[in-house]
């Protein structure tokens, strides 16, 4: 006889979904009625409507940052998943091995996004930095402040350095679920190593993969502390990506109704995509 279902237990984490909805639709209430009107300062707002959210989307500033966004994101999963994966598979599953390699795996998300901004931008220094004196040494004429394609190549360098040790784990957890007699069956029957990861370990791994991906995706979309640190988003603004550009509008320029129009459509486009993402990636589990 099945046992009837209680409900009560909501009541339990009630408090801290009050808590988080609070914190969360107060300032996004505040970010839609600044994105609807003007002001001309003493606290004195004028009607807008979407005047704001026309501009934005025909300004060509925006559309360049949201490129440099959907490029930076794309290039950095198609790096990080991989190599997360990759890592993952050659770690060791017994032995003191195991936790050593999980510490070494977890420092780099220790470790806050200002301080990882601050190691790259001096690491990266032609006069002072590792990376930048040797690649000078060995005739790689690097300059991250001046060549764009060296801010980039650092920015994506650094964000691979940081992130794809939160894929490794999530792929390693993955892993270390599946049975033992998933491996026996499979050397009994004589499957080559390619095979076993195909249909075993990637099937095994395909909702931790799916949060990587997800996980992943949102945090490069919404970069900013990293970049803004190294790069400042130039040479030029060739690193500047949505959330630099939005900053820069925000505070720099205080355009507080072009600012907060902007945000809203950043939002709706992080939104849309990691729906498409979750969408694409369990469109195989629904059609089962």
């Amino acid at each position: 006889m099945d046992k009837p279902w209680n409900n009560k237990a909501w009541f339990l984490v009630l408090p801290v979904l009050l808590l988080v909805a609070f914190s969360a639709i107060v300032p996004l209430m505040t970010v839609v009625n600044y994105s609807v009107q003007d002001t001309f300062g003493n606290n004195e707002f004028f009607w807008a409507g979407t005047d704001w959210f026309r501009d934005i989307l025909h300004s060509g500033r925006f559309w360049d940052a949201l490129g440099r966004n959907l490029i930076f994101s794309f290039v950095v999963l198609a790096i990080q998943i991989p190599l997360g994966i990759f890592i993952a598979l050659n770690m060791p599953k017994h032995g003191i091995g195991v936790p050593v390699c999980l510490v070494l795996m977890a420092l780099p998300l220790l470790i806050p996004w200002n301080v990882v901004g601050t190691i790259w931008q001096v690491f990266g220094r032609v006069d002072i930095g590792f990376l930048g004196h040797y690649l000078r040494v060995l005739g790689v004429d690097y300059n991250y402040t001046q060549d764009p394609v060296d801010a980039w190549a650092t920015v994506i360098i650094m964000d691979v350095w940081h992130w794809t040790s939160l894929v490794v784990l999530l792929c390693y957890a993955g892993l270390v679920s599946i049975p033992d007699a998933y491996y026996q069956a499979a050397k009994i029957d004589g499957a080559s190593r390619w095979s076993v990861f195909r249909y075993i370990q990637l099937p095994k791994m395909k909702r931790v993969l799916l949060i990587a991906v997800l996980l992943r995706f949102m945090d490069s979309f919404m970069i900013y502390t990293e970049p803004f640190v190294v790069t400042g988003g130039g040479p030029g603004n060739s690193t500047t990506f949505l959330s630099i550009d939005l900053v820069k509008m925000a505070v720099g320029q205080f355009d507080l109704g072009p600012a907060a129009a902007m945000s809203i459509i950043y939002f709706l486009i992080i939104l849309l995509l990691s729906w498409v993402f979750y969408t694409v990636m369990t469109s195989h589990d629904t059609q089962r």
